[in-house]
């Protein structure tokens, strides 16, 4: 039977139209960080992570993917566990939301005591802008 270790929540933003953070076109960019604590944990681990942010297109709309990384560590270089790109619908004008849901499976017990997840975005054209709300959830499992 599972047992909830831990969960943490990252919060940047939390309603529509509340920042105003460009997008970068040529690097991805933090968006969200958590660690988790396995304190307590026996035998592999398992993570379930669910987020969501919205984005809106330049000024003059393009097409525009906007990709969304998420790590297990600090670095875009660590073990990627998941990713999505989404292409924004070019005949809205307002903000678009992106959601999605991840897992980690097996993650080995850290000698830590902590495992961290970071999440990334960037976008194929330079003008994109994250204008929120934007959440990064996750509960690890043993």
């Amino acid at each position: 039977m599972a047992q909830l270790v831990d969960a943490k929540s990252s919060q940047n933003a939390s309603y529509a139209n509340s920042i105003s953070v460009p997008v970068l076109a040529t690097a991805q960019q933090i968006f969200a960080q958590l660690t988790l604590s396995t304190a307590g944990a026996t035998g592999p681990l398992n993570t379930l992570m669910t987020g969501t942010l919205a984005v809106q297109l330049p000024l003059l709309p393009v097409a525009t993917t906007v990709t969304v990384t998420i790590v297990r560590g600090t670095n875009l270089s660590d073990l990627q566990i998941y990713s999505v790109s989404e292409n924004l619908t070019l005949s809205v004008v307002g903000p678009q939301v992106i959601s999605f849901t991840a897992s980690d499976f097996n993650v080995p017990l850290p000698s830590n005591g902590q495992v961290t997840y970071t999440a990334f975005i960037s976008a194929n054209v330079l003008g994109t802008v994250r204008v929120g709300p934007e959440s990064f959830n996750a509960a690890i499992y043993s």
